[in-house]
This record gives structure tokens, C-alpha cells and sequence, in this order.
């Protein structure tokens, strides 16, 4: 694909684009001028960048328990939510990613809830095999991701992206809270993080939740 037919794909206007994926505007108009041709490293990142954003942007729905379904270690029977992600991790056995609330306790940002059933996960549709796993995506580029303690997970702005996606079903106590202990741990500023054109409206009322989180 050019650079405008990815763009196209995605609905986004030239600045839009620019944001998402933090090039200069004047960059991105000169591509898709023709007044200068960009790398074809980049053509090829930001191709396969665009296809995973795509496939990917699908809103999950909350899995209800199902009998013929296999249990998962219970968060109850933990103490700490790093060593009840490593239980589901082992049981599991295959690759995969958290996300959402599940990234949030990998990254020390919500230390999660004793009654957790939903663990929300980008791999193979597979993973819907066992109860309470929902599968935002089957892919997710290597730089949204972070590992750490053994544990992969999405970093800050694709788990905030995600919980805005999928805000309409979600608890999002989770993603306040994190976002709030950005902004007092950030010097009252959330510099550093970029929300996608198309939730930014939606981010805005989610950041004045999150520096009142505290306060209420």
C-alpha cells in the first residue's frame, strides 16, 4: 500500500495519521505529494503497523462462564496479581498478551480485583477456550508490547487506546485509576501519552476523571 492508501484505510485525515503514529504532518503530506519518497523500511513498518490496527480493531464482548469450558486459576487463591498472572500464564502454555486491566497489574499501575474472571488477551482465537479469557485481537505489533517479570503485556497507550474501544463494556476503574497515578507521578501532566485521533474526544473526559480520581 502508499502511504495515502494506508491512510485512506483507516479513515484518517493527513494529521490524524500523523498523530497515530507520531510523524510530522509536513513529512506526510511530502510522502503523499510525491515531494519526497519515503524509506522503504518505513513503508514496510508502517504497513504492517496499519494491518495490525485494523485487525485488530474489533470490540470484544465479555465472556460468561461456560461449563464446557477450562477453569483458569482463581485470583482469590493468589496473593498479588503478578503471581496469579504467572499461574494463568503456565497454565495457558501459549504465546500470548495481556491487555487491559490484566496489562495495567503487569505494569504495577491497579493492583486489580479479588473477584477478577475476565482476563482480556491478544493470541490465537484459541485462547476462548478457557473461561473467562476474551481476545481483543489475534496480533499486536512488537512495539506496543512490553515484557517484564516473565509476563508479556501491552504498554500504556495501546492499553489505554484498548479500554477506550472498549469502553461501552468495560469497568473502567482500572484504567482511571492508572491514569490517574500517571498524572501525579508525571508532575501533574500527561505528557507522554497519545491518544488515536478517533478517542480523542473521549480520552479528554477520561483525563479530568482521572485527576478528580483521587480527589472524590
Amino acid at each position: 500500500m502508499t502511504i495515502r492508501e494506508m491512510r485512506k484505510s483507516l479513515g484518517d485525515t493527513q494529521s490524524e495519521f500523523a498523530l497515530r503514529y507520531n510523524i510530522p504532518f509536513r513529512t506526510i503530506q511530502n510522502w503523499e505529494a510525491g515531494v519526497r519518497v519515503p524509506p522503504e523500511y518505513m513503508v514496510n513498518l508502517l504497513e504492517e503497523r496499519v494491518k495490525t490496527d485494523l485487525a485488530n480493531r474489533k470490540t470484544a464482548s465479555l465472556p460468561v462462564y461456560d461449563p464446557q469450558k477450562t477453569d483458569l486459576p482463581k485470583r482469590s487463591e493468589y496473593i498479588g496479581s503478578l503471581a496469579w498472572l504467572r499461574a494463568v500464564r503456565d497454565q495457558i502454555r501459549e504465546p500470548f498478551v495481556f491487555a487491559l486491566d490484566e496489562a495495567l497489574m503487569c505494569q504495577g499501575n491497579f493492583g486489580g480485583r479479588s473477584d477478577e474472571f475476565v482476563i482480556w488477551v491478544y493470541g490465537d482465537d484459541v485462547l476462548s477456550r478457557y473461561n473467562g479469557v476474551a481476545v481483543l485481537g489475534n496480533k499486536i505489533n512488537p512495539v506496543s508490547m512490553q515484557e517484564k517479570n516473565g509476563l508479556r503485556y501491552t504498554d500504556f497507550n495501546r492499553t489505554l487506546a484498548d479500554a477506550l474501544a472498549n469502553e461501552s463494556i468495560l469497568d473502567m476503574q482500572g484504567i482511571t485509576e492508572a491514569l490517574s497515578r500517571y498524572y501525579y507521578s508525571n508532575g501533574n501532566s500527561f505528557q507522554g501519552i497519545s491518544p488515536v485521533p478517533e478517542y480523542q474526544d473521549a480520552f479528554e473526559k477520561l483525563a479530568a476523571d482521572a485527576v478528580d480520581y483521587y480527589n472524590s
